[in-house]
């Protein structure tokens, strides 16, 4: 007889996060973190789901999470991560508040959770939908980058640290087709004003869009998260798509070559926009 597991997503009312929902739901017990109320008034889901509200830019808010969690369950499985935003625009113009806000929701929100939940973790898994920009810097999205690098040395650390009672995993896919895009143009489009990187923001903004419909299905990610789950010697790290592949073989070369190689690319496809 199959194993009922309890699983904790965040994120779980979009992309990657909703797609676990549905694939996880018929015979898990799974909670189901959401911000906004509206997208789960439409779920139909057994009672196997319990939705739980959080807002990963509110320390008290995760804190009440983590509390209502315990009165629910006295075992957590996996946790997976998987909430977060996209902060875009020029280091030199983007306000260090911005920056902020970036790693509160993509780093310290994240950490605040699993550090609060930890007393239910033991011999459990922590999965992190990270991202290819951990392994080096896109122009104009260096925030994003940064934050889940940053993301995937905390985690790392604390698996050492624990010594090994649970397993941190960082899912790192390359560009997926999610609404994250078009969410993303929206947030930060006081960010992206037209002036002197007028030709790349319009170039980022375009891409985002196509991103939304030619990225990789969701479902290979969700492919890649369940198989890392079901592993008895999980890797630390997964990468999904081709393009995240490539980034992680970049990511190797001396800083200087990436730098030029990013430059050189980032010039062809403005041009060639």
């Amino acid at each position: 007889m199959k194993k009922i597991k309890t699983y904790v997503i965040t994120g779980a009312t979009s992309g990657i996060g909703l797609a676990l929902l549905n694939a996880l739901s018929k015979d898990n017990i799974v909670f189901a973190g959401y911000r906004n109320a509206d997208k789960i008034k439409s779920w139909n889901y057994n009672k196997n789901v319990i939705p739980f509200y959080i807002d990963m830019t509110l320390p008290d808010s995760i804190e009440l999470a983590c509390e209502f969690i315990k009165t629910k369950t006295k075992k957590i499985d996996t946790l997976i991560n998987g909430a977060g935003c996209v902060v875009a625009g020029a280091v030199e113009e983007l306000k260090i508040d911005e920056i902020r806000k970036q790693f509160e929701v993509n780093v310290f929100s994240h950490l605040h959770f699993t550090q609060r939940l930890l007393p239910l973790l033991a011999g459990a898994k922590v999965i992190n939908i990270s991202s290819m920009a951990s392994y080096g810097i896109f122009p104009f999205v260096s925030p994003y980058c940064a934050s889940k690098r940053t993301l995937d040395i905390l985690f790392n650390a604390l698996q050492i640290e624990t010594g090994d009672k649970i397993k941190c995993i960082s899912i790192k896919p390359g560009v997926i087709a999610t609404p994250l895009w078009s969410k993303s143009v929206e947030i930060n489009k006081e960010n992206l004003i037209k002036d002197k990187y007028e030709k790349e923001y319009t170039y980022l903004i375009n891409n985002a869009y196509k991103n939304e419909k030619r990225g990789l299905d969701v479902n290979k990610v969700v492919s890649a998260i369940l198989s890392a789950d079901s592993s008895k010697h999980p890797k630390a790290s997964y990468t999904v798509g081709a393009d995240a592949f490539f980034a992680k073989i970049i990511s190797h070369l001396p800083q200087g070559i990436i730098n030029g190689i990013i430059s050189t690319g980032m010039k062809f496809k403005i041009k060639g926009k």
